[in-house]
């Protein structure tokens, strides 16, 4: 139980994590907003903010492959 759910975690689960750490820190600008406004200014080029922007999107690219990818790539093989 605890491999699949490391294997494959719920959608549940990839949702709460896109949400925490895509609007992460809350307050004053999620750092997706700030590094998007950054990025489309043309002053993404710290190494430190490219990380950042793979750090706080993640979440949301781990849900862009689940969803493109079939159901049964979360089954784990029993070991026989």
């Amino acid at each position: 139980m605890l491999a699949r759910m490391l294997y494959c975690p719920s959608m549940h689960m990839l949702v709460v994590a896109a949400l925490l750490l895509g609007l992460a820190p809350f307050t004053p600008e999620p750092h997706l907003v700030e590094k998007a406004r950054m990025l489309m200014q043309g002053e993404l080029t710290r190494p430190l903010d490219i990380f950042d922007v793979f750090w706080h999107s993640w979440p949301l690219l781990w849900i862009v492959l689940r969803l493109l990818t079939p159901p049964t790539v979360c089954e784990i093989p029993n070991k026989s």
